[in-house]
């Protein structure tokens, strides 16, 4: 994990990330319920998307899941590792681990002792996994991505239809085949020519499970779903799309406490660079989260030319949002706090920057970004703690 996870963090004055079990159990449950047919995986690749795989994993299998994505290897062992610490998984197909980012020679025999899934995403790799199972008493089955126009992974026709003749001939057993949706959560016509290609090229391979939904993607109606779909940021709290609003619960709730709070004169100036020059007398409240922490420096307050054309980043305290002033620095945070009553805000009170009152994908679209990078990005010393 990547940041503390004791309780008593969430007492001191550190930058604490709340996370909701009971939320994302919810929202793998809504986002299964939406692809009825098919079974809902999960993506939690990049440590669970900053909240911790093992424990991401273990809640999610708890709460029915049995299909995993992560990118490397080493990620599909920890969870492997931490599903078996749990009691909830003895290897073998009934928990299925997908590795995403291809194969190398190096990592065969891991994905042979921990029973992890390769996507096989090139001829290199197809080659590779036969070269390394080749000695096994029976060929272990592999996942295969086709390219369906988003030009990132995945085989294209004349090389899907090579590894159609190998599976065909016994040579390359298959558990799935799949693709990856590149514009789901925007209005474009993608998403239907990518759905007609990957019906073309998935066609090779009778009788094998298909996957190309991802958490968007789950939103696009029941052509997407096929046999498995897999859900990632929407399982976070993150936005799946416009068709996503309202649905799914908040995840993640990033919190700080105040540090001091000072009033500042007219004419005076705030923060690194003197970017802000008041305009009237301002009560400041100095924040104990930065840069170092994940607050994008992005996410600076309004007027400052980081991000001229992005909404104002602001945050919750006492129930009220209130703007950040000035640059975010490494270590701390300034917050206009005059509106609220004086002598209502006091060093130690604690500010959500993003979680029920604050959605996340406000705070990445201030920062001109999204919400992948703001979870994914949470610095080591924020502590994770479960509720």
């Amino acid at each position: 994990m990547p940041g503390p996870s004791d309780r008593s963090a969430v007492a001191s004055r550190m930058p604490v990330l709340e996370i909701d079990r009971a939320a994302l159990q919810a929202n793998w449950r809504t986002l299964a319920a939406r692809q009825p047919g098919a079974r809902t995986g999960a993506a939690v690749k990049a440590d669970g998307y900053g909240l911790g795989a093992a424990d991401v994993a273990t809640a999610l299998h708890q709460a029915g899941c049995r299909d995993f994505f992560v990118a490397w290897a080493s990620e599909g062992v920890a969870v492997r590792e931490a599903l078996a610490r749990a009691g909830l998984d003895s290897g073998g197909a009934a928990t299925r681990i997908y590795v995403l980012q291809g194969l190398e020679a190096a990592t065969v025999a891991l994905h042979l002792a921990h029973d992890l899934v390769p996507v096989l995403s090139t001829p290199d790799d197809v080659a590779c996994w036969r070269d390394g199972t080749s000695a096994a008493a029976s060929r272990v089955p592999a996942a295969l991505q086709l390219e369906t126009g988003m030009n990132r992974l995945g085989l294209g026709e004349a090389d899907a239809r090579h590894a159609a003749a190998l599976h065909a001939a016994g040579d390359l057993p298959l558990c799935l085949v799949m693709s990856h949706l590149a514009s789901a959560d925007e209005p474009t016509a993608q998403s239907d020519d990518q759905l007609q290609r990957f019906l073309a090229l998935s066609a090779l391979f009778p009788g094998v499970p298909r996957s190309l939904a991802n958490s968007a993607g789950v939103f696009l109606g029941p052509g997407f779903g096929f046999d498995l779909t897999r859900p990632g940021i929407g399982l976070y709290g993150g936005s799946a799309g416009p068709r996503s609003t309202g649905v799914l619960q908040p995840v993640a709730r990033l919190t700080a406490a105040i540090l001091q709070v000072r009033t500042a004169r007219a004419g005076e100036v705030v923060g690194y660079g003197a970017a802000v020059r008041l305009e009237r007398n301002t009560r400041i409240a100095t924040v104990g989260i930065g840069y170092a922490d994940g607050l994008p420096r992005a996410a600076s307050g309004a007027g400052i030319a980081l991000r001229p054309l992005c909404p104002a980043a602001d945050a919750l305290l006492a129930g009220q949002r209130v703007p950040v002033i000035g640059r975010i620095s490494m270590d701390m945070t300034l917050l206009d706090v005059s509106a609220l009553p004086e002598g209502g805000v006091q060093p130690g009170d604690r500010v959500e920057f993003f979680g029920p009152g604050v959605a996340i994908d406000d705070v990445a679209a201030a920062a001109g970004t999204i919400a992948y990078e703001i979870l994914t990005g949470m610095g080591r010393r924020v502590a994770r703690h479960w509720t």
